[in-house]
């Protein structure tokens, strides 16, 4: 049964982000041009216990004052059900055979219950086809929000392993970066965007998941039409906090640690209206565990949401230039900061020119960790 996910040669979770606008783990088009997400979570099958569940969001922050940190994290989630990447025959005595596809199930489904279970993993899945050989069993599944009623009769494949003939995944890791936290409350927004299953597009409906401490190893440098990306290590023992929230707005959770944004000072968050074009700076974890400053110009205000786009920045600190050539995946939620205010996060690098990109208000993180 081929229901082990498909790993991707991709860059790990340091490619949430990048493009000519590049987005974290989907690629997207914009005015004409490839755009991608500046982190980057690859999807990544993970071998470690599953967390009983996730923090809940505190009632309320402390305000209009936020630490922004820069910090780039490992982040480990864990689907709220079972995620079809894809479809496959099943090789038998009789020929190909297509089980997931012939009942109706279709890439981007959200399998929730087997004959009457709750399932949230492949090997749940698995178990109960495993139980059930060639009899049929009653599916449940979410196909965006309406729910749908499906039978699937496995068949037994030319090494008599019953299979269903889906590509399913679970869970996903890799590396991005914290916008802010709130001492008051606990929480921490990073990214500015969701996780989106690669294969799908499908933003990763979230049961639990959590940070890790991350070290920045190596950087593969952006060219035109090529984002580069972070490379890392984090430890999947130690959590730093939990996750309560996968949205397009970006990841939400609760530190555990207050110890990942020692040092750092609160600052207000700026309004639309108080952000202007001209010199700012971000906060980005590029080598090891340290959080540096670089120079950077706001080039355009939205005077709308825009989804995740409502800032357009250019790169021109010499030294980032020097050491990530602009904008790289990994990038996303390095927070972006002007006249003393948090303004926003980088979110998406334009893909034929990696010092541009596109970032989304901290205003509107705020507003989605609380809401």
């Amino acid at each position: 049964m081929e229901q082990e996910a498909r790993q991707k040669n991709g860059p790990g979770l340091a490619g949430l982000l990048a493009g000519i606008a590049a987005v974290l783990l989907l690629a997207v088009t914009l005015r004409n041009a490839p755009v991608r997400a500046a982190s980057a979570l690859a999807p990544a099958e993970l071998d470690v216990p599953r967390p009983v569940s996730g923090a809940q969001a505190a009632a309320e922050t402390s305000g209009n004052k936020v630490v922004p940190l820069g910090r780039a994290v490992g982040i480990k989630l864990f689907s709220d059900g079972v995620l079809v990447v894809g479809l496959s025959p099943v090789d038998t005595e009789q020929g190909a055979q297509y089980p997931g596809r012939d009942c109706g199930l279709k890439a981007g489904d959200i399998i929730t219950h087997v004959d009457g279970d709750e399932v949230d993993t492949i090997e749940q899945i698995q178990d109960a086809v495993s139980e059930h050989g060639g009899s049929p069993l009653a599916i449940q599944a979410m196909r965006g929000q309406k729910q749908v009623q499906l039978t699937a009769a496995p068949v037994e494949n030319n090494q008599g392993v019953f299979q269903l003939g889906v590509w399913l995944r679970d869970s996903m890791a890799g590396i991005g970066t914290m916008t802010f936290y709130d001492p008051a409350s606990g929480v921490f927004a990073a990214l500015g965007h969701g996780i989106n299953d690669v294969d799908t597009a499908q933003l990763m409906p979230l049961e639990s998941g959590s940070i890790m401490k991350a070290t920045v190893s190596e950087v593969k440098k952006g060219v035109s039409g090529h984002p580069g990306e972070l490379h890392g290590q984090f430890d999947l023992r130690q959590d730093l906090g939990a996750l309560y929230a996968n949205t397009e707005r970006g990841i939400f959770g609760v530190l555990s640690d207050p110890a990942a944004a020692r040092g750092a000072e609160a600052v207000e968050i700026a309004t639309r209206e108080q952000i202007q074009v001209g010199d700012a700076v971000i906060l980005s974890n590029i080598r090891g565990d340290e959080v540096e400053q670089f120079d950077i110009q706001i080039t355009h205000v939205s005077s709308a949401d825009n989804n995740g786009r409502s800032l357009m920045v250019q790169i021109t600190d010499p030294e980032l230039l020097e050491a990530t050539g602009g904008i790289v995946q990994g990038m996303s939620g390095s927070p972006i900061l002007q006249n003393g205010r948090l303004v926003g996060a980088v979110t998406h690098v334009l893909v034929n020119d990696p010092t541009r990109g596109y970032g989304i208000l901290a205003s509107d993180m705020l507003r989605q960790a609380v809401s």
